[in-house]
């Protein structure tokens, strides 16, 4: 989160500075500075805090006596969501007006079911009554009960048993639905010039077939962009279509194919994920194009500090692949640090498919040692 306080109180702070206050809670809360970092500086709080705008910011002068007070300016808006349950509805609409959740009378008879909206509404006229669709990765899913021009009517047949909370910007998967939607979108095309003049390396999100490809590959070439390529395959579509889409792509150079672990997972279905994200990494090892292992690879180290033991052997997993992604995270250095070390030891192990098997060490003495292994 970043604070915004006066410059008078700013101006004075330094690494070693402290920051007092009391939070929205009533609690005595500190503030230690820890570095400063362009325009801000960054302090460390080692406890939770809730803090508002106007609250009291009490400056401790570093090797100083007295004090100094400043208020925390404007603060953002809290994120607003939407609470869905099982078997309710929820209205999908064209217009881009901001979602809202479901309303009640005083007595608590529903009077309008939640509604959002969708950034690209041309899906509203492509869906058909009875297919599945879902949100924010999966965790939410629902059928389309009904649907007109404008909008359509997802029925809620799977959400937490005390609601799923909907927030802004999730992903809407559609796993059956056929889709008249392929290539770039405009808001691509406008934004493609600066991209190619600045990127050294373009991610093409939902590649569909080599028609996709080729659209990319002629709007690089009108701007003289030598930027790689990196296709995400997250589709059924685009892993039926892989052998044409490689073959196109290879026109071009550098390029790699990213297994966009999260969609593809949901458009394809849990149970086949496992076989299909072999497939990809052997038509990409055929083709020698490189792939990166993607979505979630040791995603509660980053985030909350350790790491599951699934999570272990899926990052050993991922030394089949080129390249390893990270989400972001808190803890993200730790998460470095960790794959680093466990790619490095599974080399010993693996090389892409095909398994090592180093000598047993000390397996004469009834024994095993694995120091050897040691990184």
């Amino acid at each position: 989160p970043v604070l915004r306080v006066d410059e008078s109180l700013f101006t004075k702070l330094k690494r070693g500075s402290e920051i007092s206050f009391v939070d929205t809670r009533d609690k005595n809360i500190s503030i230690a500075i820890d570095r400063k970092d362009g325009k801000g500086v960054w302090g460390l709080c080692n406890k939770s805090a809730y803090v508002e705008t106007g609250t009291p910011f009490v400056h401790k002068r570093y090797k100083q006596s007295g004090k100094e007070v400043s208020r925390v300016g404007e603060l953002l808006p809290k994120q607003q969501f939407i609470n869905v349950f099982t078997g309710d509805s929820v209205i999908v609409h064209k217009d881009p007006r901001p979602g809202e959740n479901a309303k009640f009378d005083d007595n608590g008879n529903l009077l309008a079911p939640p509604h959002i909206s969708c950034t690209l509404p041309q899906v509203i006229d492509d869906v058909q009554i009875g297919e599945p669709i879902f949100f924010d990765d999966g965790k939410i899913e629902g059928i389309v009960d009904s649907k007109n021009s404008n909008e359509i009517v997802v029925k809620i047949v799977q959400a937490k048993d005390r609601g799923s909370k909907l927030r802004a910007d999730k992903g809407i998967n559609l796993p059956d639905s056929k889709l008249n939607i392929s290539g770039l979108t405009e808001k691509d095309l406008h934004d493609l010039k600066f991209v190619s003049e600045q990127a050294d390396v373009i991610n093409y999100s939902f590649v569909n077939n080599k028609g996709d490809v080729k659209q990319l590959q002629a709007e690089l070439k009108k701007t003289k962009s030598k930027s790689g390529i990196v296709l995400k395959i997250e589709t059924q579509e685009a892993f039926k279509k892989l052998p044409s889409i490689l073959l196109t792509a290879m026109r071009t150079y550098p390029i790699g194919v990213m297994i966009a672990r999260g969609d593809l997972a949901i458009e394809i279905g849990w149970k086949n994920f496992p076989t299909i994200q072999k497939e990809i990494m052997r038509m990409c090892s055929a083709a020698h194009v490189p792939d990166v292992w993607a979505t979630q690879v040791l995603e509660s180290l980053a985030k909350k500090g350790t790491p599951s033991r699934a999570e272990i052997t899926d990052a050993a997993m991922a030394q089949q692949a080129e390249c390893v992604m990270l989400n972001k995270g808190y803890y993200i250095h730790k998460a470095v640090k960790m794959l680093d070390k466990i790619l490095r030891r599974m080399e010993r192990f693996q090389q892409k498919t095909a398994t090592v098997l180093p000598r047993l060490e000390d397996a004469q003495n009834l024994e095993l040692s694995h120091k050897a292994f040691d990184v």
